[in-house]
């Protein structure tokens, strides 16, 4: 740098010697994009997890609604697994519901923002398939928490009320 220096005086004297590294350059053009990727995933972490609660508020609320079913159905035998499958059946469908919404929307949002990047890429199909996987599964394990719960209780406290 000294050399480089001693060099840009003696054909520039009068102007100052100031410079910049290259990466240092790019960088700063996408501070702002790095500073908004961190925004938008703590966003949607906090987004996720208040969605699991209100989704476990709601599975724990259905599942109240249904508990006397859900000991006739084991009086009757039903299994732990059928009890599960058919409480978290009307979850997983409000979710597939929400992702065929959803993902147009993410699609057109997501190609808007990228068409202003000289090198782009493109948006391929299974990173929306991969996403709706792991909400469905996250979904699941929510709902399933308080299903289990319900399965397993003892179906005599359930329908003595009766």
């Amino acid at each position: 740098m000294s050399k480089l220096e001693n060099t840009w005086k003696k054909y520039f004297p009068e102007t100052p010697f100031d410079y910049t590294f290259l990466d240092e350059n790019f960088d700063k053009l996408y501070e702002s994009e790095q500073r908004q990727a961190t925004l938008f995933t703590s966003f949607a972490c906090i987004a996720i997890f208040i969605a699991c609660l209100g989704l476990l508020g709601l599975s724990a609320f259905a599942i109240s609604q249904r508990i006397k079913e859900i000991g006739v159905r084991k009086v009757l035998g039903a299994s732990t697994q059928s009890i599960v499958s058919l409480l978290s059946k009307d979850f997983l469908r409000l979710v597939v519901v929400a992702a065929v919404f959803a993902f147009p929307i993410a699609w057109y949002a997501m190609h808007n923002w990228l068409k202003d990047f000289a090198y782009r890429t493109d948006i391929h199909w299974w990173v929306f398939v991969i996403a709706g996987i792991l909400a469905a599964l996250v979904a699941f394990v929510t709902v399933s928490l308080q299903a289990i719960k319900a399965a397993v209780s003892n179906p005599v406290n359930s329908l003595r009320t009766e």
